[in-house]
């Protein structure tokens, strides 16, 4: 039954977004009750937790293509934000989905933990002397960034500015030089980002049904607080 109900979650968070799933959606769709939803998943935000398990996988896997491509590690994390920023200005569901990764305590947790140890990688030789609290301080603040720039509203800066300004504050807290950091920016901005969003969006609806079928077990023992209840 977990795989059952990650499979309806995962299918209306894409098609509806986290926040106008309803848990009695999920059961409905299932034809369950809503005691042997919680059964299984005490809250939404379980499944959410889930859900954003996946996307953090995603993104290394697309992360490290880009690397082998021959992509240095840096210009691959700025061409991830540059895509999480116009997805999110562009498509209304995708941006309700990464609010929530941000704002939700168990996916945030998941969200910081998977970006502070690949930051660990790519920024190592500008932080070679960071302690452990060093570098989740660093994660706390470029998680505090990331969801700045995605919380789109009338007032903001145009999408390049948001852009150009998230990555060189990121950047910065990693201690990238300037010359460094405005090549970098200039790559990401140079490539048609809006398109290259609406892809990373369309193949991350596939990956997830892939992984779903193929690799359900390792997603419902992440660490979440879905034990089954005692009777």
């Amino acid at each position: 039954m977990k795989y059952e109900i990650i499979q309806a979650a995962s299918s209306l968070f894409l098609e509806r977004g986290f926040t106008k799933t309803a848990p009695s959606m999920i059961s409905n769709a299932l034809n369950i009750s809503p005691g042997s939803l919680t059964y299984y998943f005490p809250t939404k935000e379980n499944l959410l937790a889930v859900f954003i398990e996946m996307l953090a996988d995603y993104q290394w896997g697309v992360f490290q293509k880009a690397v082998d491509d021959g992509e240095t590690p840096i210009t691959a994390l700025c061409f991830e934000l540059t895509a999480m920023v116009a997805m999110c200005e562009d498509d209304e569901v995708a941006k309700d989905l990464y609010i929530s990764a941000y704002t939700k305590p168990l996916a945030l947790s998941i969200v910081r933990k998977t970006d502070e140890k690949r930051a660990r990688t790519v920024f190592a030789e500008y932080c070679p002397d960071w302690t452990d609290e060093q570098w989740a301080q660093a994660e706390m603040l470029v998680s505090g960034l990331e969801y700045s720039v995605l919380n789109i509203t009338p007032e903001c800066p145009s999408l390049p500015m948001r852009i150009a300004g998230a990555m060189n504050s990121i950047l910065m807290i990693y201690g990238v030089p300037e010359e460094r950091r405005k090549m970098k920016i200039e790559k990401a901005l140079s490539m048609d980002y809006r398109k290259y969003g609406q892809h990373i969006l369309n193949d991350f609806k596939a990956y997830v049904t892939d992984t779903i079928e193929k690799e359900f077990d390792s997603f419902v023992q992440v660490g979440l607080h879905f034990e089954k209840r005692e009777e």
